[in-house]
This record gives structure tokens, sequence and C-alpha cells, in this order.
């Protein structure tokens, strides 16, 4: 079964480069050849959370769990929307849905926190059913530039499982793939300096679309990471409370961006194979890497070029 999709606000260019003028990826073989019943590789029980609770219990439900997004459903499981970490950072300062905590809560933090998940989700999610294979959830990651899709009952609409570009590039990864980091890495890497506010960094994030800012000081050297799921952890940590003073959340976004920082980074050179990129992710515990020359930053490569690399390289 196909379905009709209303495209997300942001999608993010770079998948772009990877669709044919009919507007479907060009896969490789490796795709068609690995076993792809979706219900082997989604993963269940999936931690969905209700369109009506509030925005604080998601970032705590983040933040324990560790996840960059939740599927939002109404009370009885059926789908409603998905709530990623950029939603949470967009409303935090970084973007349109700020204009929420300014305007309906005075900018009093404590009063955003309880805003419904439903004023800041996608209310269109992108979705497949359980009935549908492995190529189109791809297809679906790479041309609506989504970093999860949920799997739903084809008739009652309720979540099944989750599958996430994680998922994907653990199934199809092999030791060795003949591709090079420097093919998928992305060049021209955005950074943000260790003197910046959170604020700062959330509205980069929002106005780059990407997950991630690598931390340089002022020689630039990289220092460490700040991405969207470590701003959300820091509005969920007990750190939060040193800058909040008054209950404003600009105390907060005043704070700077070494408060949330990730401090473990790993690297790799531009000229290793991706499957030496992949393995060094996995023993980490990392989405990304840094790609480095030297002692200059020239790449970084995500979980998402990996899974372009892995499923459209020919």
């Amino acid at each position: 079964m196909r379905h009709t999709f209303v495209p997300p606000k942001r999608i993010r260019p770079e998948g772009l480069r990877y669709i044919r003028s009919d507007g479907k990826p060009n896969f490789s073989s490796r795709v068609y050849e690995k076993p792809s019943e979706l219900s082997i590789i989604a993963k269940r029980p999936v931690v969905t959370i209700t369109h009506i609770k509030p925005v604080g219990e998601a970032i705590k439900v983040m933040t324990v769990k560790g996840y960059r997004r939740l599927p939002v459903t109404t009370a009885t499981g059926v789908l409603k929307g998905m709530l990623a970490a950029t939603d949470i950072v967009n409303y935090f300062g970084g973007g349109e849905y700020y204009n929420i905590v300014l305007n309906r809560h005075s900018s009093n933090i404590y009063r955003a926190l309880t805003e419904p998940v439903k004023s800041i989700m996608s209310k269109n999610p992108i979705y497949a059913t359980t009935v549908d294979d492995l190529t189109y959830v791809i297809e679906l990651m790479v041309k609506y530039g989504v970093g999860a899709v949920p799997i739903v009952d084809e008739e009652t609409m309720k979540v099944y499982g989750i599958v996430t570009e994680r998922d994907i590039v653990n199934h199809l990864r092999e030791k060795t793939l003949g591709i090079k980091v420097s093919e998928f890495m992305t060049k021209n890497v955005i950074t943000i300096s260790q003197d910046s506010s959170i604020k700062e960094a959330a509205k980069t994030i929002i106005k780059m679309g990407f997950r991630r800012l690598p931390i340089v000081d002022d020689k630039g050297y990289v220092k460490g990471m700040i991405t969207a799921r470590s701003i959300v952890r820091f509005f969920g940590s007990n750190k939060f409370f040193e800058y909040v003073i008054s209950g404003s959340v600009e105390e907060a976004l005043s704070a700077p961006v070494t408060a949330a920082i990730i401090s473990k980074i790993v690297t790799v050179n531009p000229d290793v194979d991706i499957g030496e990129a992949v393995n060094e992710m996995i023993k980490h515990n990392v989405g990304s890497v840094l790609v480095v020359e030297g002692n200059r930053l020239v790449g970084i490569l995500t979980e998402r070029d990996v899974m372009y690399a892995l499923a459209l390289k020919r």
C-alpha cells in the first residue's frame, strides 16, 4: 500500500541529491538482497507520548530514554504526529514556535513547559504500514528528509513499531563497503564558537537544518559538540536551574553552549572506508563522526549519510 503525504515544513536538501528524475531514490542492489520484513527490523515496543501531554513531559522522556523523537498518539495509540528534538529546540528559542513561548506564556519557562505537545509536533507524520517493505521506508526517509518512520497497523493506524536511520545502517552494513568517507561526508561543516549561547546554537540548528554543531575555540580547535538532543537534555537536567533565576526562558537560553556540550567526539580520516566509520559509531554509541585531516576539520559523517551510502551507492 502507498500513502499520500503532506511534506514536512523543513526538508533537508542533501537528500535530494539521491533522487532520480521520477522522484524515487536510486537504490543499490544491497537493499534488495537483504531481508526487509519491517516486523523484524522495526523496534518494539515503541515509546510514544499522547498529543495532550505537556512539552515538559516529552523532554523528560527524551532525556531519560535518550531518544531524538517520539511518535505522538491518541490515548488509544493511533498515530497523530511526530515530535522531534528539533521541534523542542524550535520551541525554546530556535524558530517560529518560540512565538508560543513569548505570546502565550510571557516567556515564563515553567508555563511554557505545560504547553501540550500537539502545539509543536509535526501534524502530518511520514509513516509506513506493516505491509510495506524496507525500500519504501528508505524512500520516505530520503525523499522527505526524516530520521525515523513510525510503522502502523494498516487498518487501525495504531503504532506498531519504528524504524530509524540507525536501524537501517545496522541492517545493511557490511565490514568493508569500498566507499570512502569523503564520498558521502558533509563538507564545509557549520561550527559554533564555545563563547556562543544556547540560543545562538538553537537558532543555527533550526536555520541550517542540521542536528549537530561542532563547538570550536578561538583557534578553531574542536572542543566538543552541541546537538538538538543535548539541548533537550539540558532543559531536562538540573543544570538548567543554575541559569533560571526569575523564571524567564531567556535566562536558560543565555547559558553558554558548553552547558549542553557533548565532550565525547569520534574522528576518522576522509580516506577510510565507511564501514570503518560505522564500526566507530557503533563502538562509541554515537550518531556521527567528525572527519579530520591532520588537525583540520574537513567534514562530518552522520548516520543519515551512511544510510544513503549503504542504500544508494552502486
